[in-house]
């Protein structure tokens, strides 16, 4: 038999095979439909409040058939660990990518079907009740009680695939959901000639089975893989209760080149759309030279420093997108949050670079929901890092004379409307460009104000001959930036406040750090990211005042004390996590899970108009360009002291991101009173017991201002305990 005819034969069988397995579910099978494990009925007080709660996973909940009239003033999902709903709870936000500050009202909802994730890592074993809650009115509208004891669904671990032929191997294979497989490190030689994806039912393999596209949806036989991690999911209404073994099979020899089986206690989450393909890393150049096509379509961005491509084909369009970066930068690109006006909340954008280290041009679809780094729940976030899919497919990539172009392709429309925004068939949208410094985990980092677009440019997505490009990207020449500040330090000071402020543009963090910034940074003792010099065995007091609102990402960032000189543990997988050591400001519950315990209220060090940072030449001159906003509220408080045996670097970070933070330099005791020629007791507070070297005088109230903020706690504290000084 020839490929063409049993790839003809496998697909005439394809709906066969599929009622055929489907009807062989081994009593492992679900009841239909499945919604994950039932919590259930909301109860309803007023408003009209109706649905079936179910447990989807350790972090989700689906609502079945919502319903709410929308008129109460302040009311949102709810959550707590006390016996009934109170006010000692938390917003699940809803929608998750609301725009602005504060997550919206929830509005009205008739027979609804509702993904709930809840908020800064709890788990529904963490929570006694799910409430529709008016804060105003302190009103319970409805409510459900989570069981004692529920044993939620999980994702399930299998072995590797059996290694037989084509050189197929892979890591332990897991179900994410009752339809995706993750395949990690996934080998095969790719010189099967008619090899697919294959699962069915049985002992072992058979021709009696039927394909599952790859990871990019494409039902053509495998290429090869070198050690790529890949998810796929099964077609149609077929789940993994319904087949018994995934393997890569080839039709025309009908021969097994590695199976793994299924177990038949699964237990795994429903697919309800929580769980969508992760990217592709690789690429295909679609010549020999991988050099892009040319559209005729050109427009120039950003001081035409980038150069923008486009050409429509069918429901997709093919974008190319050209910029003068070095290598470790990104290019983005893609549809405003707003119409008529450059918004980049709520925008949908692909950034674009090349990977140094897998060696290729990556694309990767982005959607913003917070001008906050991505801390894998809001955002500037990769569409499948929040649970999204990555509708951007890599073309090719190319990088010459220092200019980086990349081109991709995308949807017109895609079936997400949450993470993505349609691009209109005919008229004009409003687009948004950027471009910037990756992080560690190769996502776009925090750029300056210049290099964003700053007033409302469109495009005609459907236009052939728009012609606006005027020069060539490898004749611009890289301006001089300005002369970066001079590190600050510190020393002597035994009490230290710890707040929020900019990171001083080419002038402030990346050129003291050299580390990529988000636009925000530790202000110490009002000063940008000085270096701190701390002796073993003294004991110091944090003050701490970046945000206490986890619900709210951009103002939520919790203090503590690392070796880690990139920090942002809280968004760190497990693995990433066991990379650094946490010496101050995070502990962890009976389960073993992570959680910060030093934040405070939000004080912010806000430009009086705009960044200055280019105009001012000393910092102190740059300090008074600013002014403090602090919300209400009492900081947060961490007291540390120094182990005997703490390493001569430590860094001061923020939990929820990254590279907020600098250097703590730990020396040995008497070290300060010898710099400072003091014969007095070690760690002195006092303004001739300390000195800050390469500041120049910037004036600080930070002594006064923590004792008052001390003393105002106690009285707090005290007066909450029934007693007062």
């Amino acid at each position: 038999m020839t490929t063409e005819m049993g790839s003809r034969c496998s697909g005439a069988l394809g709906l066969l095979l599929l009622v055929a397995i489907a009807t062989t579910a081994n009593g492992r099978k679900h009841s239909e439909p499945y919604y994950g494990v039932l919590i259930g009925q909301l109860q309803n007080f007023a408003h009209g409040i109706n649905g079936t709660a179910y447990a989807v996973d350790e972090s989700t909940i689906f609502i079945k058939g919502f319903s709410y009239d929308g008129t109460g003033p302040d009311a949102f999902f709810w959550i707590g660990n006390s016996p009934r709903p109170s006010p000692e709870g938390y917003i699940i936000p809803y929608p998750e990518d609301y725009v602005g500050r504060d997550p919206p009202v929830l509005r009205a909802y008739k027979n609804a079907d509702v993904i709930l994730r809840l908020p800064m890592g709890k788990r529904i074993k963490d929570i006694r009740w799910l409430s529709v809650w008016c804060r105003r009115f302190t009103v319970d509208f409805g409510e459900v009680f989570i069981p004692p004891n529920l044993e939620v669904p999980k994702p399930r671990v299998l072995p590797e695939f059996k290694r037989l032929a084509h050189g197929l191997r892979s890591d332990n294979i897991s179900i994410l959901d009752a339809k995706t497989f993750y395949i990690p490190n996934l080998h095969y030689d790719g010189a099967g000639p008619d090899a697919y994806f294959w699962v069915g039912n049985g002992t072992e393999p058979t021709p009696f089975g039927i394909k599952v596209a790859n990871e990019m949806g494409s039902l053509d036989p495998l290429r090869g893989y070198q050690g790529e991690d890949i998810e796929i999911q099964l077609p149609a209404s077929l789940t993994v209760y319904d087949i018994d073994w995934l393997a890569v099979w080839c039709v025309q020899y009908r021969h097994n080149f590695g199976h793994v089986m299924l177990p038949k206690d699964l237990d795994v989450p429903p697919a309800l759309g929580q769980t969508k393909i992760s990217p592709p890393w690789w690429y295909n150049p679609t010549s020999s030279t991988g050099r892009p096509s040319a559209p005729t379509n050109c427009r120039e961005f950003l001081d035409k420093r980038m150069q923008v491509r486009w050409e429509p084909k069918g429901d997709q369009v093919q974008i190319t997108l050209s910029a003068r970066i070095r290598e470790d930068q990104y290019m983005a690109f893609g549809l405003s949050g707003a119409q008529n006006r450059p918004q980049m909340v709520g925008g949908d954008v692909t950034v674009a670079f090349y990977d140094t280290e897998t060696r290729t041009f990556r694309a990767v679809d982005y959607y913003m929901s917070h001008t906050a780094q991505c801390d894998g729940k809001s955002g500037v976030c990769p569409d499948e890092r929040i649970g999204g899919r990555d509708d951007v497919t890599i073309v090719s990539g190319d990088r010459k004379n220092g200019v980086t172009t990349v081109t991709y392709t995308r949807p017109l429309q895609t079936n997400e409307a949450v993470n993505d925004r349609a691009i209109p068939t005919d008229g004009q949208v409003s687009v948004i460009a950027a471009f910037g410094p990756l992080n560690a985990r190769k996502e776009a980092n925090a750029h300056s104000i210049t290099d964003k677009t700053t007033v409302d440019l469109k495009i005609n997505f459907s236009d052939l001959d728009d012609a606006g490009c005027t020069g060539s990207l490898e004749n611009l020449v890289d301006p001089d930036g300005p002369k970066p500040w001079p590190p600050l330090r510190i020393l002597g000071e035994v009490t230290f406040t710890a707040r929020i402020g900019p990171t001083g543009g080419k002038r402030g963090y990346t050129p003291i750090t050299g580390q990529p910034s988000w636009g925000i940074a530790w202000y110490i003792n009002d000063m940008l990211i000085p270096e701190l010099y701390l002796e073993r065995g003294q004991t110091y007091t944090f003050l701490v005042e970046g945000g206490d609102d986890s619900t709210n990402p951009a103002r939520y960032h919790p203090f503590y004390i690392t070796d880690s000189r990139e920090g942002g543990y809280g968004q760190k997988t497990p693995r990433d996590q066991r990379k650094q050591k946490v010496f101050a400001g995070v502990s962890f519950d009976h389960d073993g899970y992570p959680y910060p315990t030093a934040s405070g209220r939000y004080c912010e060090w806000a430009h009086k108009s705009i960044d200055k940072s280019a105009e001012t030449e000393t910092f102190a001159e740059y300090v008074e360009t600013l002014r403090l906003e602090c919300d209400n509220g009492l900081p947060g408080f961490l007291n540390w002291t120094v182990p005997m045996d703490a390493p001569d670097l430590l860094y001061y970070q923020c939990y929820t991101h990254n590279n907020l933070g600098w250097k703590i330099n730990i020396v040995d005791p008497g070290y300060i009173d010898m710099q400072n020629g003091s014969g007095s007791g070690g760690g002195s507070s006092t303004s001739s017991g300390h000195r800050m070297i390469g500041v120049g005088h910037v004036p600080s109230t930070t002594a006064l201002t923590a004792l008052c903020l001390l003393i105002l706690a106690a009285l707090s504290i005290h007066t909450r305990r029934g007693r007062i000084f």
